[in-house]
């Protein structure tokens, strides 16, 4: 039975699960796009959208009454915190979500995947890995062995978690970040572009540079 998608999130990475769904049905997978729901997309990226031929559903106000109850969703909104919020709204309507995963992307054995999961072209994913719902690899990034990534964790492109790490709900790892064997990166905490995590990262705390140190506060009024 054909699996009908629908793409919450209209922006980069939203246009980029797309390009996922696309490969995974031109290898064969039975499933259908049914459109893309966004509650403020810029008039750009309507434009894309119907560039690709990919229907606008309007906002969630407008699609979930007339939702079909078979139809599954994908939350493509890169920020952790947002990404949670419409999640929950979704899954207490009665809907469950979908997970794609790029037939590029190289997966191991015993890696446990869980729903509304989005693993894009290139990825790496070791053996012995969890992933919580709702998580986002983005292109190239790599998960080391033993590695356990909580709900809604965010891997931007070229970032690498190393083996028997601990990402902790809702941290985003940035663009290029490199997180060391055995550390633990709390709930909720920003992992800058480039920065090489050498120490365990606090819950809510943002951490940049080489080694990573906690980014100063700014303390003007």
């Amino acid at each position: 039975m054909t699996e009908r998608i629908v793409v919450l999130g209209a922006g980069g990475f939203g246009r980029e699960t797309l390009d996922v769904l696309e490969a995974m049905i031109a290898a064969g997978a039975d499933l259908e796009l049914v459109g893309v729901v966004d509650a403020g997309p810029r008039a750009v990226e309507l434009e894309r959208l119907a560039a690709r031929g990919v229907r606008f559903l309007g906002g969630e106000d407008e699609w979930l009454p007339a939702a079909d109850g078979d139809e599954r969703f994908v939350v493509a909104i890169g920020a952790p915190e947002i990404r949670r919020r419409v999640a929950e709204r979704l899954r207490a309507s009665g809907l469950r979500a979908a997970t794609l995963i790029h037939p590029s992307a190289v997966i191991g054995t015993q890696a446990q995947v869980g729903e509304g999961v989005v693993i894009t072209a290139g990825v790496q994913v070791s053996t012995n890995v969890t992933l919580g719902d709702h998580v986002h690899l983005n292109p190239a990034c790599i998960i080391g062995h033993d590695a356990v990534l909580a709900e809604h964790v965010s891997v931007n492109p070229g970032a690498i978690v190393s083996g028997n790490v601990t990402v902790e709900t809702g941290t985003l790892l940035g663009a290029g970040s490199v997180v060391l064997q055995g550390l633990t990166v709390g709930a909720g905490a920003t992992v800058g572009a480039a920065a090489c995590v050498t120490r365990d990262v606090a819950a809510g705390t943002t951490v940049v540079g080489v080694p990573a140190r906690e980014q100063a506060k700014d303390t003007d009024a």
